[in-house]
């Protein structure tokens, strides 16, 4: 889904005296409503017009610069003339170039959708344009009966989903590995880290980051075991891969004992309560008194607090795309982002106690926040 199009200019009132402003309850729709409105509705046949491509692997042929639609085509395998009118409709919409000659080319924006570009949308446009398109296109029973419309559409859950089909699983695991480290991260202090186990920790990413900063700390990565060989081989990349140890496995299993921290980014907000409590309980089984738990998930407003207003346009469209998530996993996942008072009973269900919360700065759609934990001891 593209973001509303939204007026470029303050709407004028419609009376002749320009010094009375008339409330916005009292207007009628014009022109600009309108086209607003026309944005927001076609919005999703520009986002599959990006998917389609991204699927025929044109952003990659255009790499290199603008190419005739005619050896597009024939490189991509699409007919011609179809490939013209995709192109040109996105060429209007600013995501691609159009030139003399038929020529076409990618923009900074669709250039994210070329697979060698640093964080590729190309696997969530896969992603976004399949499963997910479907599970939209379900979203009335999601709203009469609060269950995820995947289920409807696909006959199984998410997760179940993904065992059964490589293909999407390798996608989705792409798409996760490609996320960005927290950026609440840097409140972290780990002076003097000897372990951390990062608990469904995707590709490594926030391993390599800390392992990098901390040359005298050790890793444990807990993760699928289709996963860890792509987590070996970026953590190689990064130079750390021989301080770190693999853990094929799931959250769900009995967890590495006796690490100094723990951490836990963008799991728990995947599975309903009682999920994430049993995921918690596996973390306490295995954290020692001295351990920490380090939670990093985005935070929802208490319901019926009014939110502060964006401190900015990109703070605004980053809380845009914050919602945009949400009502995703909504259609998805039995998960959900839960609230600082949320998470804290969880934790305290789970036996532990909440140290501190810090928000990160809002630079990103998650905007993570920091829930930090220490195990209560036992009686």
């Amino acid at each position: 889904m593209t973001a509303p199009v939204l007026p470029a200019q303050p709407l004028q009132p419609r009376n002749e005296d320009r010094t009375t402003v008339t409330p916005l309850e009292d207007r009628s729709p014009g022109y600009t409503e309108r086209v607003a409105m026309f944005g927001v509705l076609t919005g999703g046949w520009t986002a599959q017009c990006c998917y389609a491509l991204a699927r025929l692997g044109v952003p990659d042929l255009l790499a290199a610069g603008p190419r005739p639609v005619a050896e597009l085509a024939a490189a991509a395998g699409a007919d011609p003339h179809a490939l013209r009118r995709v192109l040109g409709v996105l060429a209007a919409a600013g995501l691609f170039t159009e030139e003399p000659g038929d020529r076409y080319g990618l923009t900074p924006t669709t250039r994210l959708l070329c697979t060698d570009t640093t964080r590729s949308s190309s696997v969530a446009a896969t992603l976004f344009g399949e499963e997910v398109y479907q599970s939209f296109g379900e979203i009335l029973h999601t709203l009469r009966t609060g269950r995820p419309a995947f289920e409807k559409v696909h006959g199984a859950p998410f997760y179940s989903y993904l065992e059964e089909h490589p293909e999407s699983a390798a996608a989705f695991a792409a798409a996760m590995g490609s996320a960005s480290v927290p950026t609440a991260l840097a409140g972290c202090d780990l002076t003097g880290l000897g372990t951390l186990v990062d608990v469904g920790g995707g590709e490594g990413g926030l391993l390599a980051r800390v392992l990098g900063r901390h040359p005298q700390a050790r890793g444990v990565l807990v993760e699928l075991p289709k996963s860890v060989a792509q987590a070996r081989a970026k953590l190689a990349a990064a130079g750390v891969a021989d301080r770190v140890e693999f853990a094929p496995g799931s959250f769900f299993d009995p967890l590495p004992a006796g690490g100094d921290v723990y951490t836990l980014t963008r799991v728990l907000h995947n599975w309903d309560d009682e999920q994430a409590l049993a995921i918690l309980r596996r973390v306490r089984e295995a954290i020692p008194e001295h351990g920490r738990l380090l939670v990093f998930e985005r935070l929802e407003e208490e319901p019926g607090t009014a939110a502060e207003p964006p401190s900015s346009e990109r703070a605004a469209q980053a809380a845009f795309q914050g919602r945009l998530i949400d009502l995703l996993m909504l259609l998805t996942l039995d998960g959900r982002d839960r609230t600082e008072a949320e998470y804290r009973t969880l934790l305290t269900t789970a036996g532990f106690e909440v140290r501190a919360v810090r928000s990160a700065p809002l630079r990103s759609a998650r905007a993570e926040s920091l829930i930090e934990a220490v195990p209560v001891p036992a009686k």
